[in-house]
Formats: C-alpha cells, structure tokens, sequence
C-alpha cells in the first residue's frame, strides 16, 4: 500500500540503520557480524547453533520490500527477505514473473542468493542467482556498493552466490523478469522401465535429442515413484483464452482441499498422459501446502479428503524439502564456488550446450527405508558417502541440507579462491563467519572460528590430508 517513493525512501533509511550499526561494533570485543533472524525461523535443515554462540546483531528484519518493478528494463528491484509469495501476488496480476520462481512461498530473495535456488525453469535460466542483474551490499566497514558483473564490483557479484551471506550484507537485489501468460498447459507423461530408461525420458522431456528449440517447455519436471514408474511433467504458458476453450481442462491446485500435487501426478501412471491447464501463480507454488513428499511424513492423515477439507488451509509446516529439477550451471568469466566440470563443451552431452552444463537436482524424498521399517540405519555414513560420490563426480550439494562435510572435503567440493580472494579484499574476514564454519554440522563456538579465521592465509581447500 506504499507509493514506490515512499518505499524507497524506507530502504534508504533501513541501509542507513544498517551502517550505523556495523560501526558500533568493536572487534577486539564483540563477536562476529550475523543477522538478527531467531534461529528457529529457517527455511532448511541446515544447523544455526551459531546464532546461539556470542555474536554482532544486525537487524534486517525492515527489509522485506518491493522496492521497484520496472518495466522497460524488465527488472523487480526487491529486498532481502521479499519471499516467493509476495513477489508472485505483485507480478502476476501484470502478467510478469522473475525468471527462476523458487516453489515454496517462504523462500527469500536473500536466502536464494546467498545459497542456492532453483526452479522448473531453470533448465533456461539456471539458478535463481545467475537472474540477478545488480547487488546492493553492506561491506563489513560499512562501505555500501552496488555490484554488477560489469562494474568495479563484478567479483562482488559474482563471489556472493553460495557465500551464505559471509562476504557482506545484502540489502536489495536487481532480479530479471520475463513476460508470462495467465496459464501454464501442463502435460503429464507416465514412464515405465528401467532406471536408466527413466532418465533418458527424463532428460528427452527439456532437452530434445534433435535440438529442436521449439521443443523445449517453459517448465518441467520429474517424479519417479518406484524403481520403475515415473511421470515427467513440462509446461507451456498460456493465455486464458486458450485455456478456456472447449474441451480444455482448468486445475485450480491451489485450493486448500485439493490433492496434494505430487499425488495427483501420479494418476498419469493409471490415467495414462493427459493435458490440464493450471493458473500461473498456483502452478508456481503447486509445492507448498504438501511440502513435496514430506507434507505425508511429517501428518500421516494430511493427504485425507477430510483433513485438506478442514484444516488444508493450515498446511505446510515450515519444514523444506529436497527436490528433482534440470538447472544450467553457466560458464562465468571467474571460477566461482560452484562451476561446469572443465572441458565439458568438448563431451556433447545431451543438454550442454558451448556456455552451460546441464546440471540435475536430485533428491531422495520422505525417509530411508530402513527408518520406516524399524531397523537399524547409519545417516551420518550414508551421507558422507553420498558427498565422497558428488566430489568424485564434480557434483554438489546444497549447503541447506545437513551436511557431514570436513573441513577439507567442503573444500574439495566447492573451490575457494575467488570467495577467500573476495573476502580478504572487502574486509569480510574477522567480520563475517567464513562460509564452511556457518554451514558446518554441530556447534560453532566463537574460539574454533576465530582461530579458523586467523589462519586464512593458509585457505582450507589447498590443504593435503
């Protein structure tokens, strides 16, 4: 309900605040610089003890504006702790959308930056970050610059994606937008065979073995429900003439009383392939009240008719899920911490293309089955092997999951010369939290990040075993 300059007003303000705040700090005294938000309040299983250690507050919490949508230069200018939902609610009505819409509703701009962020569209655009078109940041000496991939700032900008908010404080962000429609024809296509019949239908759904442009969909998707059955998904904007043709089907999934999505895809499996059309911004956030697979897990009867009757509207818990989605990860003008495997241009792959590697985020939903069959089961083992597999295999892993990484082998995963080069050059270290110690299992206490901190000069990821 804010003009445009009054909000921006507001931001300057807040900025100012921010500042000043950093300023106040003594660091032969105070800890290191973290944001206010209460632990509890996370979208992700990563550890925040922390925030329970002795640190340096900085409140961010005014920060939850759209500042600007400009539409010549087809840019949203928003604040850190705008969520998906808010920015899907201003948009759509315009018929316009960011590039890369993140599923669940609470999921920040802030948070998507810093760390990781994805979508069904990614597959064109790539992460949420590399949608980013200009950072405002708040460097630890209080300096505010406004980083692109082309000005003087430009390592900036491109350190910040997976840093987890430790090279500065981000205060608003410059997203790209695209033109939408007011519907998304979504085709829903059973698969039956093998594993590895599965994935090639899988990677034939958003990258056609002809090369064929026109064949790629504006989204997708795939679910694999047992070893051998799976539904991929792939989507096409619509206008609302088209959709209310006769004969087309509408799907409102957003109602509180709907199937959970997941499980509404699977009658493809019974019903064999068919064609809906769903509005825009409830196909966007089509996860949220069933949180994926785990929405069952954490209720049992939350899949019930009666309880989507009474209480769906109460639905999700504020719990976040792992998910299956095709992203590009481009080639950038500097190695940043994650990047296409080296020479991958010269293998052809299906999906590749001379300036991006087709990535795929695979999740394993709801809980290891030996867990629900009662018996014995080591987590913490199965996890590192799976890291020790995505190391060998030039993958990665989200840093919103729990992690068993060491030291040395989050720095075999992700490479730190230009986030340590970055943090050295604006301040960051003895400011911020280096971003292993904040990802990291278990407790942070203030001396084990000092003393990491004191031996920057010699970077973890040069370290031998």
């Amino acid at each position: 309900m804010k003009s445009e300059k009054r909000r921006q007003k507001e931001h300057e303000e807040n900025v100012k605040k921010v500042v000043n705040r950093l300023k106040q700090r003594d660091p032969k005294k105070d800890g290191l610089v973290c944001t206010a938000r209460k632990p509890y309040i996370a979208v992700g299983m990563r550890n925040v003890d922390y925030k329970r250690a002795r640190h340096f507050e900085v409140d961010l919490s005014a920060f939850r504006n759209i500042i600007e949508v400009d539409k010549e230069r087809m840019v949203a200018k928003v604040e850190p702790l705008v969520n998906m939902g808010q920015i899907t609610r201003y948009t759509v009505p315009m018929n316009l959308a960011l590039a890369v819409v993140a599923e669940l509703d609470d999921l920040t701009v802030g948070g998507l930056i810093n760390g990781y962020g994805i979508e069904g569209s990614s597959h064109i655009y790539g992460l949420f970050s590399d949608t980013v078109v200009a950072m405002e940041v708040v460097l630890a000496d209080g300096r505010v610059v406004r980083c692109t991939k082309d000005n003087e700032y430009s390592d900036l900008f491109y350190g910040i994606p997976w840093s987890q908010g430790t090279l500065g404080l981000l205060v608003s962000a410059e997203i790209k937008l695209i033109p939408i429609k007011e519907y998304m024809r979504l085709t829903y296509t059973p698969y039956r065979g093998t594993l590895k019949e599965l994935a090639q239908a899988y990677a034939d759904s958003f990258a056609p073995r002809d090369g064929d442009p026109s064949k790629v969909p504006d989204f997708v998707e795939g679910m694999i429900y047992t070893p051998t059955e799976a539904v991929h998904m792939s989507g096409r904007y619509a206008s609302k003439e088209e959709a209310k043709k006769k004969g087309s089907v509408i799907n409102n999934v957003g109602w509180w009383f709907k199937p959970w999505f997941y499980q509404h895809a699977q009658t493809a499996l019974k019903r064999g392939e068919f064609v809906e059309y769903i509005p825009t911004r409830e196909y966007y956030h089509r996860h949220t009240r069933c949180l994926y697979w785990e929405g069952k897990l954490i209720l049992p009867f939350g899949d019930q008719w009666w309880f989507r009757w009474l209480l769906g509207w109460m639905m999700p818990p504020k719990v976040y899920p792992i998910w299956l989605c095709p992203h590009r990860l481009f080639k950038l003008p500097v190695k940043t911490m994650v990047y296409p495997e080296p020479g991958f241009e010269h293998h052809h792959r299906q999906g590749d293309t001379s300036y991006a590697q087709m990535f795929t985020d695979i999740g394993v939903y709801y809980a290891p089955g030996p867990v629900l069959r009662g018996e014995e089961f080591n987590g913490a083992e199965a996890v590192r092997n799976l890291e020790e597999w995505l190391i060998q295999n030039h993958s990665f892993q989200p840093q919103y999951a729990v992690s068993e990484l060491t030291e040395r082998n989050f720095w075999r995963m992700f490479d730190g010369s230009h986030y340590e080069q970055c943090r050295q050059k604006y301040g960051a270290v003895g400011t911020f939290m280096s971003v292993y110690y904040k990802s990291k299992k278990g407790k942070k206490t203030e001396k084990e990040v000092q003393d990491a901190e004191a031996e920057i000069l010699e970077p973890a990821y040069a370290e031998e075993a």
